[in-house]
């Protein structure tokens, strides 16, 4: 069956689900493999709950006399394949967001600054992969007049997949830093990898929205129409902005092409969040959006994802920003840490994954930034920091478990708290203990 032929079908539902849990009337429902389960195992229950139809692909669970079964070569390609029809059929002007540090913080600053003047599709939570984007890009409706896509990635080719489903007309880099080295080789990995959106861009006539400060994107933007913004006092930037102070949220401030400047004060920690909402701006602007009504939304916005998030518990101030790491974003935590003003100051740490064979060398780094920065009261967890910071006279923790131990049996109190390491060490979890 064409893709054509099961669009028509897909015009009889109201929406689709991978989840066999969450089947129901209405929904198509896309039987997808995972390591551990096989979603063709689950199409009778899927049609029984309620789903008009079932995209399939194991010829040995396909019924011919069910029409509602539908049997395709790879049910993953499919639902790709048919989000990039959506995508066609309804023509929504969609802007494409990726990136190394920031990527969610940014798609959630531009969807707060877009939605103060539009009805605008956002990609929610974590849904940037092979299977959010297209799930993202079928929630598109008549009525959004712009999509916002957060694109991530692991693996070259990763960002090539997901722009050929959401066909981007817009695009936004936040950055290019070490993350993924085991997926991606190197940095010159990571740097084509996440280049492949503006790769897009340059093969569909599309526009980015580019870092006047950051040399990799510029490089990298070479032959694009472009839209800029970075710090006062270069020319042709669009917004220009710079940082006021960071106690412990970030104060800022920005102005459009020589126009008034406006004073933000946002609820993020971290003076990289700057660029990030001058992204946002930079984005409503070109589509409108008024001066006020951007400052409005960036001051508003408080985030609730473990970025850049304050947390008071009675007892510490916690900086909670655990749910990813890479020496790039962890350099960056911690100088911004450093500048915050404080009385007593704590870092608890956690190892960076992913990194190949490069990640003693990393992990080294940032125990030689801790010495720099003069931090003494300084926790670290996992085994990678274990090698990297022996003789080092932090403290060295196996695991979370271990750390929750110690809290326990010796509660912290008064102090601010820096919380940052791969988000697959559970660090959030400490937080009831702090």
């Amino acid at each position: 069956m064409q893709i054509e032929e099961i669009y028509s079908k897909f015009g009889e539902c109201t929406g689709v689900t991978t989840d066999s849990r969450r089947c129901g009337p209405g929904l198509m429902f896309f039987a997808l493999k995972g390591e551990r389960f096989d979603g063709n195992e689950f199409v009778r229950g899927a049609l029984e709950q309620g789903c008009p139809y079932a995209v399939m692909d194991n010829k040995e669970l396909y019924d011919a006399t069910d029409a509602r079964m539908i049997l395709v070569d790879n049910v993953l390609t499919t639902l790709q394949q048919m989000a990039a029809f959506h995508r066609r059929q309804l023509g929504t002007t969609i802007i494409g967001i990726t990136g190394t540090n920031g990527k969610t913080t940014t798609k959630e600053l531009t969807n707060a600054v877009m939605s103060t003047t539009y009805n605008v599709l956002c990609t929610q939570g974590n849904l940037n992969n092979s299977i959010g984007v297209p799930l993202t890009v079928f929630g598109l409706k008549k009525e959004h007049e712009y999509a916002i896509v957060e694109m991530g990635a692991s693996h070259p080719g990763d960002i090539k997949e997901l722009v050929e489903v959401s066909q981007p007309d817009y695009g936004l880099i936040t950055n290019v830093g070490k993350a993924h080295l085991l997926g991606f080789g190197s940095f010159e990995g990571v740097k084509r990898t996440k280049g492949e959106l503006y790769d897009w861009l340059r093969e569909h006539n599309g526009t980015a929205f580019v870092n006047r400060d950051n040399e990799h994107l510029q490089q990298m933007c070479a032959g694009l129409p472009i839209i800029e913004y970075g710090k006062p006092g270069q020319e042709g930037l669009l917004v220009e902005g710079e940082v006021m102070e960071c106690n412990p949220f970030v104060k800022f401030r920005w102005r459009s092409k020589g126009g008034e400047w406006h004073t933000v004060q946002t609820n993020l920690i971290g003076a990289y969040n700057v660029d990030n909402a001058l992204a946002a701006i930079t984005v409503g602007l070109k589509f409108g959006v008024s001066e006020q009504n951007a400052s409005d939304a960036v001051a508003n916005y408080k985030p609730q994802n473990n970025r850049s998030q304050l947390t008071e518990t009675g007892r510490n101030h916690l900086v909670v920003d655990a749910y990813n790491a890479n020496p790039t974003s962890m350099a960056a935590a911690i100088e911004n840490f450093s500048i915050i003003k404080a009385d007593n100051k704590m870092l608890i740490l956690g190892d960076m994954r992913e990194l190949g064979d490069v990640s003693q060398d990393e992990h080294r780094h940032i125990v030689d930034l801790l010495k720099q920065k003069g931090f003494s009261l300084v926790w670290l967890v996992g085994s990678e920091f274990a090698k990297a910071a022996e003789g080092s006279g932090f403290r060295l923790f196996p695991d979370v478990e271990a750390v929750k131990e110690t809290l326990q049996s010796t509660p912290v109190n008064g102090y601010t708290i820096l919380i940052k390491g791969s988000n697959s060490l559970g660090l959030v979890g400490m937080v009831e203990f702090l």
